[in-house]
């Protein structure tokens, strides 16, 4: 397994759809980067955000989510408070090749901040834009800038498809848009 370089993430996203829409270069005048990088995707956060917070003492179950812990806020700026998180989505859509497993990093910016973004691999075949989830970790309040670099993809190219895709498995966070909150399937 290997990591993608540029003309290979470029190739992808102009010939397969692999990032929509997609930046061929960095850009980073008056911002924070985002673009193609030598060997990652560096994406935006959109500018939809929902808030953690505990105004109606809200339990964080993630079985059982209730939504009244978040509130919506939509700008060119998000305010998180301290010690708390807020979720957002990329600006780009993704769609992962079958022989491809996708890891995102946080932005030093953001991290030397204390602000934290986590999100789980994109594995093949899944397609949608990327829930991010930014953590506070300060006692101060922290901003995240709506349409600049969030964080980056390192694409990993396997040695042979995999035997079921995410795709194949039908992912509950298949052709997600919008920031998704978490869910557990139920079965009957």
């Amino acid at each position: 397994m290997g990591i993608m370089p540029d003309s290979w993430i470029r190739d992808r996203a102009l010939n397969q759809g692999m990032i929509e829409p997609f930046v061929e270069s960095l850009k980073r005048d008056n911002v924070i980067s985002y673009g193609l990088s030598s060997y990652g995707y560096d994406a935006r956060v959109s500018d939809e955000f929902k808030i953690f917070t505990n105004v109606d003492s809200a339990v964080v179950d993630p079985k059982n989510f209730a939504t009244n812990g978040f509130v919506d806020r939509q700008g060119a700026i998000c305010t998180i408070p301290p010690n708390s998180f807020v979720l957002a989505r990329t600006v780009e859509y993704f769609r992962i090749p079958r022989d491809v497993l996708v890891i995102c990093v946080g932005k030093s910016t953001y991290a030397r901040c204390g602000i934290i973004v986590n999100v789980t691999p994109l594995e093949p075949e899944w397609e949608g834009h990327v829930t991010l989830e930014f953590s506070n970790t300060t006692p101060l309040p922290a901003r995240i800038y709506a349409n600049e670099g969030a964080c980056q993809f390192l694409f990993l190219q396997g040695s042979t498809e995999c035997e079921i895709s995410y795709r194949d498995r039908k992912g509950k966070y298949q052709n997600q848009t919008g920031v998704t909150l978490p869910r557990v399937e139920v079965k009957a």
